[in-house]
């Protein structure tokens, strides 16, 4: 939406790495490697635009507004409570200059209330995301988003109903729903399962799909909904973080392994084709071999798709920093190497459960290697030749064979019509 704000205001966006008068930073805070990734991106793209004026906003620029002040380069600093409202600090296009020190733009306070988002967040994808949701009040022992997003508060349902009419209309064929705890959305009386009904039922709306979600957030209705669901993708990403109970304690999860292990089964009966994926942390404090092991036992136990595996970094201010012991980075790295090997099995195996079947495939930007790729609805990606489809197009595919990370597949039948669209 930034982008798009900015493009109204008379901005033309460029691809990053090339030649520009202006670059916005929208900054993460969650990983040690995400402020370094923003340091790297600030003297990156002075070295090739040394008079670029550097905007520095999101999580990072909430958490790190200190240290951001003293990065060279940098001219302004927006928190998180006036992030959307970044255009409007900005000088026009024309009188860009580079300022002795940065403008922070900075409270510690961040509404709770319901909110709107103005204008359209358009991209060069055949999918839009679609922001329904802001903040967490679960404070995990790990995190910083509560204090980098602030507390839970929901997106003003007409507000939401709006841009996926627009997002439609421009011709996304896939709206993914996205927020920071997607499972928490309330409003005047509303809750996800309410919302999701009210977007199907806007009729240029294809597809939708939920975002990562919290296993404590995920009720029997929301299942139920999406198995019946001919709009609502068949897809899941649900955090687990540990397949140790006492790491889950620790980390002040709000569930155990067998609670977890019981959804896992409920959404299965209910969706046998589901696409399941989750989040693992690797190398918390307390993190023995017993507890990796039972770790890498539940994720090759549960049918997953895949893993994000995630490297545990500690962040100054959370509980989980003053723990210990600490697990040495070459354990973690260890341990991680063998959980990305396991996440690579299970994809396959997935995959290969779904050779012979006949899938509905959105298909994507771009060509590799003569193939156009897109995917479906459990998230598999399919390939198919470039020529026999086109860029935001449905159609179904019977998946023949897997080769690198891929399900190559035939078209059965081109009645679906591409998708008409201008893309920003």
């Amino acid at each position: 939406m930034l982008g798009d704000s900015l493009t109204r205001q008379g901005y033309q966006l460029v691809n990053y790495g090339e030649e520009t008068d202006l670059l916005v930073l929208n900054t993460c805070s969650v990983t040690e490697n995400a402020e370094k990734d923003c340091r790297y991106a600030v003297r990156k793209t002075l070295r090739h635009s040394p008079n670029a004026f550097v905007a520095v906003t999101g999580c990072y620029a909430q958490t790190g507004a200190a240290k951001l002040q003293t990065v060279p380069g940098i001219d302004l600093i927006v928190g998180t409570q006036f992030k959307m409202n970044l255009p409007e600090y900005l000088p026009a296009p024309t009188q860009l200059r580079k300022q002795p020190e940065a403008e922070l733009r900075h409270s510690r306070t961040i509404d709770r209330e319901d909110f709107v988002l103005p204008g359209t967040a358009y991209s060069d994808s055949t999918r839009a995301l679609l922001k329904v949701q802001d903040g967490c009040d679960f404070m995990c022992s790990f995190c910083l988003i509560p204090f980098a997003r602030g507390r839970e508060r929901s997106r003003v349902a007409g507000d939401v109903l709006r841009e996926a009419r627009e997002l439609a209309a421009h011709g996304y064929r896939e709206l993914v729903l996205t927020g920071v705890n997607i499972g928490q959305y309330s409003y005047q009386g509303m809750d996800l399962v309410d919302l999701l009904q009210e977007l199907e039922n806007i009729p240029d709306v294809v597809r939708l799909r939920i975002s990562s979600i919290e296993p404590t957030t995920l009720p029997t209705r929301l299942l139920q909904h999406m198995a019946a669901s001919t709009k609502l993708c068949h897809y899941l990403h649900l955090p687990l973080q540990s397949g140790d109970d006492g790491i889950l304690q620790a980390m002040n999860r709000r569930y155990g392994l067998r609670e977890y292990e019981e959804l896992v089964e409920q959404a299965m009966a209910l969706m046998p084709d589901l696409g399941l994926g989750t989040d693992l942390m690797v190398g918390f404090p307390g993190e023995d071999e017993q507890a990796f092991a039972n770790t890498m036992r539940i994720a090759g136990h549960l049918p997953f798709s895949y893993f994000h595996v995630f490297s545990y970094s500690s962040r100054p201010g959370t509980p989980a920093a003053r723990l210990e012991p600490q697990n040495p980075p070459a354990v973690i790295r260890e341990r991680s190497k063998a959980l990305a090997e396991l996440s690579r099995a299970k994809a396959l195996a997935f995959y290969q459960q779904q050779i012979g079947h006949t899938v509905s495939v959105l298909f994507e930007q771009g060509e590799r290697d003569g193939f156009r790729t897109g995917t479906t609805a459990n998230f598999t990606r399919v390939a198919v030749p470039a020529e026999t489809v086109t860029a935001g197009s449905i159609h179904p595919v019977t998946i023949t064979g897997i080769m690198d990370g891929l399900a190559y597949g035939q078209l059965t039948s081109r009645s679906a019509a591409p998708a008409h669209r201008t893309l920003l």
